[in-house]
């Protein structure tokens, strides 16, 4: 102990001799070191899964530094070698103003990973036809029991903020609400305050926006009650994503959980193989809806109760788990084009569209046909044109493919943090998803093996693999409004080949080698498109009209899809003897809501009506 009191008391006294000026800064150099050290371990530790060998021998490597540096430099302030003294506490305070840096570029990009929306601004309308006066002796029809995140709940705090003591009639579902009003059986109804959006592309409501008018709202901020599907899967391994366009008038995701279901694409990729496999389901396919007691309906109605909803609804159709979503404002999409400098594209045809905020006359985007490259307008107004397409939505879906394509090869070719920073920037107002920081950064192995590839010119490139689902016009009769919908039905051996072969990309299910082999030489074989040519059987059937035709073709019809078949007689000299006059089921209704066919056959030989 004398020992080490006595060497503590020389060690004082010799620094005690030293100039003042120079032991302050040494003391400076070890506090500054310390912080920014200590920030850079912080920083580096929050890093998981990126180099990890790299990161932890960086950590130790400039701990050991600190060390001997703190023993060194006093040792050589003590010595009063000058020289060894200023490289020293130059290479120090250089190391200091480097870790401060590392760590300040490091956590600006791991905060901007977080594209998750932790809350929601809620919102609900109460509406009416614009003819309609809104007075005390309106009803008002709200939706009983709605699947919709918070809509019952910010409902009753409408009417309870404006003190409304209207009657209130209650509907099992949105669009028999929307048929009440349209019908005036009732006055008013309260409705998702995206509503316009949501409902306008449904031609029986096409005209929402311009016939109906807002009397009141009430919105709140919330918690996101529409992100708990949650996969721990590492983005290592081959994983799923359904991907949602939001189409909004706004800027920003954090706006309602309700949203239009126009662009729904589900995507698998493999970073082994470096293959992705991309899905457009059509916006009016008919599908049972998960959330709505599996009720058949158009696929994009399914957005209307929000994200979980669309995820079970299209994992029920393609029997595939959904791992990861992302949600996208169009609006994101053309800051994500700009700040990638734009995307080259085959226009495939001559057109004008409206612009990101929907506007026509002298803010229309016109493109000419022909490859070139797109601004982000240019980009947003070519995945949304579908009106002048001779398939409308199907061929839609073929030029949203293009997009997604050329921004994946556009940002395949980003090798700087700052143009990472640039894209985040552009992405993180617009996009909500369950991804977490964690996951997002187990893609760094994959990315890295990208840009090496990519500096050293080898032909590693990303495989798309495209798909087209067969699919045939589906006149729906719907009951509860007496009116036929136009859908679009999907044969079954079309989409069993799209989602093998996703599911082969998922390394679900195996390859099956194609043992017949023919050739078509109409055919473009440099785009493979899975499912297309393909159909066989039909999942969903509905009533021909059979009016008119003979028995024996309702006779087919009950015995095919297992109908008892009632039959009774008339008399009728507007049709031929022995044809089917009526029908009960109605035409183009839904065969599999029926057990029983009741058809009347015309008798032109009763004798109780000849005179």
């Amino acid at each position: 102990m004398k020992v080490k009191s006595g060497f503590m008391k020389v060690l004082l006294n010799k620094l005690k001799k030293l100039n003042k000026l120079t032991l302050i800064l040494f003391i400076i150099s070890i506090i500054t070191y310390f912080i920014t050290y200590s920030f850079l371990t912080t920083s580096l530790i929050k890093l998981t899964g990126i180099e990890t060998f790299i990161r932890y021998f960086i950590i130790i490597f400039f701990l050991i530094y600190f060390i001997i540096y703190t023993i060194i430099g006093l040792i050589t302030l003590i010595t009063k070698k000058k020289l060894i003294y200023t490289i020293l506490i130059t290479l120090t305070f250089l190391f200091s103003t480097l870790f401060g840096l590392a760590s300040f570029y490091i956590n600006k990009i791991y905060s901007k990973l977080d594209l998750s929306k932790d809350t929601i601004v809620y919102t609900v309308n109460l509406i009416t036809l614009k003819e309609t006066t809104f007075n005390r002796s309106s009803t008002i029809g709200i939706v009983k029991d709605s699947k919709e995140t918070n809509y019952n709940l910010l409902a009753d705090k409408l009417i309870a903020e404006k003190n409304y003591k209207n009657k209130t009639i209650y509907y099992d579902d949105i669009y028999l609400l929307l048929d009440a009003l349209y019908n005036n059986e009732v006055d008013s109804i309260i409705v998702n305050g995206n509503y316009k959006i949501l409902f306008s592309n449904d031609e029986r409501y096409s005209d929402i926006e311009t016939r109906t008018q807002e009397i009141s709202s009430y919105n709140e901020t919330r918690k996101n009650e529409d992100n708990i599907n949650t996969s721990n899967k590492a983005l290592n391994t081959p994983f799923s994503i359904l991907l949602m366009g939001v189409d909004s008038e706004y800027e920003g995701l954090q706006a309602n959980q309700a949203f239009n279901g126009d662009t729904l694409m589900l995507l698998t990729f493999n970073p082994k193989t470096l293959t992705l496999s991309m899905f457009s389901i059509p916006r009016d396919l008919y599908v049972p809806i998960s959330c709505n007691n599996n009720n058949l309906a158009k696929i994009n109605s399914s957005a209307a109760y929000g994200t979980n909803c669309v995820i079970s609804t299209i994992k029920k159709l393609t029997d595939i788990d959904i791992d990861y979503f992302v949600k996208i404002n169009f609006k994101g999409v053309v800051e994500l084009v700009d700040t990638l400098g734009g995307i080259n594209v085959d226009v495939t045809m001559d057109f004008c569209e409206q612009n990101s905020n929907r506007e026509f006359g002298d803010k229309l985007i016109c493109l000419n046909k022909g490859y070139q490259k797109l601004t982000g307008e240019q980009a947003l107004a070519f995945a949304r044109h579908r009106k002048t397409l001779v398939r409308g939505d199907i061929d839609r879906i073929a030029n949203q493919q293009k997009v997604v394509e050329s921004i994946l090869n556009e940002v395949k070719n980003i090798n700087s943090f700052k143009e990472i920073e640039n894209v985040l920037d552009a992405i993180n107002n617009n996009i909500d998803t369950n991804i977490t920081r964690t996951q997002i950064l187990s893609l760094y192995n994959v990315a890295k093996d990208i840009l090496i590839n990519t500096l050293t010119n080898s032909n590693t490139t990303l495989n798309i693999k495209k798909t087209y689902l067969e699919y045939y016009d589906l006149p729906v009769y719907l009951p509860y409004s007496n009116t036929t919908t136009s859908a679009l039905g999907y044969y079954q051996e079309s989409l069993n080949d799209i989602t093998h072969m996703m599911k082969v990309n998922l390394g679900i299910e195996k390859e099956e080698p194609n043992k017949t082999y023919t050739i078509d030489y109409n055919e473009d074989y440099t785009s493979i498109y899975y499912g297309k040519n393909l159909k066989g059987e039909k999942p969903i059937n509905t009533m021909p009209n059979l009016i008119g035709k003979p028995i024996s073709e309702a006779e087919a019809l009950a015995s095919k899809y297992h109908l008892t078949l009632i039959t009774s007689e008339e008399y009728n000299p507007d049709y031929e003897d022995n044809t089917i006059i009526n029908q009960s089921i109605p035409t183009n209704a839904i065969l599999d809501n029926y057990n029983t066919l009741t058809i009347t056959i015309n008798n032109l030989n009763r004798i109780d009506n000849i005179d």
